[in-house]
C-alpha cells in the first residue's frame, strides 16, 4: 500500500546519554510527544531508571540500557536490545559525547582516540546497526524509514582552538552525517542538529551563564525544550537528510571572545 503523509510512523526512539541533561530533556520530550524510549546510560545508572519511571507515568514505554560507548560489542547490541524490549525502532539520537578542554600544545593522542570512539565511532555503528534492523520495505515505503540524528554542536561554525579534540571529533560527525545520508538512504535518514549554550557549564556561575545566553543576538540561546522541539520535527520531516539545523539563538553568527595568549 502506498504511504501517505498522514500515516502515522513507528515511534520507537533509542536516545544515548539519556539519563542527564539534554538526553534526559529528548528523552521526555519525545514521550510526551507519543514516543517510546529506549533510555540509554553508562555510569548514570540511577538518573536513567528514574527517566524510565517519568516516561512510563507519561504513558509511553521505555526501557534503560548500559553500554560503554567506547565499547564497539557494546555499542552493537543497542538497536537490537531495543528491538527486542520494545519493537523495532525508527529513530537513534547521537546525543552522548565526551567534552574534554584541550589545545594544540597539549593534545596527545590518547585523548584523540578516545573522545573519537564515542563521539565518531558510536554514532556511525549506531547508524549502522539501525539501517540492518529497518526493513527492506522502508526502500518503497517511507513510513518504514528510520532517522539518525547526530548531536553537533555551533562552535563548528564558530571555533575554538581551546577545545581541539572535541571540536575535530564534532567535525568528523558533521562530515559523516553527510557521507551516511548518501549511504544509507533511502532507508534511513540522517541529520545533524547543533546547540549552542544550552545548560550551565560544571565551572560556570549562574551569571555567567544568563550572561552568556543575553549575548547572543536573539538574547537567549538555545534551551533544552528548544533543543527538544528540533529534534522532533527532525524526526518526522520526511524530505530531511544530510543537513544540520542549528538551534543556538544566533551564536555562531559572532566570534566567541578569548583572552590574549601569554608569550
Amino acid at each position: 500500500m502506498p504511504s501517505t503523509l498522514s500515516d502515522p510512523p513507528r515511534r520507537i526512539a533509542l536516545i544515548t546519554g539519556a539519563g542527564r541533561r539534554i538526553g534526559r530533556a529528548l528523552a521526555l520530550g519525545f514521550a510526551a510527544r507519543g514516543w517510546d524510549v529506549g533510555v540509554h546510560y553508562h555510569r548514570s545508572r540511577d538518573e536513567a531508571l528514574k527517566v524510565v519511571e517519568e516516561i512510563e507515568v507519561l504513558g509511553r514505554r521505555a526501557i534503560a540500557l548500559e553500554a560503554d560507548l567506547a565499547d564497539e560489542a557494546a555499542v552493537a547490541s543497542l538497536v537490537p536490545d531495543l528491538g527486542d524490549a520494545l519493537g523495532v525502532p525508527n529513530c537513534v539520537i547521537n546525543n552522548a559525547s565526551i567534552f574534554e578542554e584541550d589545545g594544540a600544545l597539549d593534545f596527545c593522542f590518547d585523548t584523540l582516540e578516545r573522545l573519537t570512539r564515542v563521539n565518531v565511532g558510536a554514532p556511525l555503528a549506531l547508524a549502522r546497526a539501525l539501517h540492518a534492523i529497518t526493513p527492506d520495505e522502508a526502500i518503497e515505503d517511507e513510513r518504514l524509514r528510520g532517522v539518525v540524528i547526530n548531536l553537533l554542536d555551533q562552535k563548528l561554525y564558530n571555533l575554538n582552538p581551546d577545545f581541539l579534540s572535541y571540536t575535530l571529533t564534532k567535525a568528523a560527525l558533521e562530515t559523516a552525517t553527510t557521507l551516511l545520508a548518501e549511504a544509507l538512504a533511502p532507508k534511513l535518514r540522517v541529520v545533524g542538529l547543533a546547540p549552542g549554550l544550552t545548560l550551565q557549564a560544571f565551572d560556570q556561575s549562574p551569571e555567567a551563564f544568563a550572561q552568556d545566553h543575553r549575548n547572543t543576538p536573539l538574547r537567549a540561546g538555545s534551551r533544552p525544550h528548544d533543543l527538544v522541539e528540533a529534534a522532533l520535527y527532525l524526526a518526522e520531516a520526511r524530505a530531511v537528510t544530510g543537513t544540520t539545523l542549528l538551534v543556538d539563538g544566533g551564536e555562531h553568527l559572532q566570534p566567541s571572545l578569548r583572552p590574549a595568549p601569554d608569550l
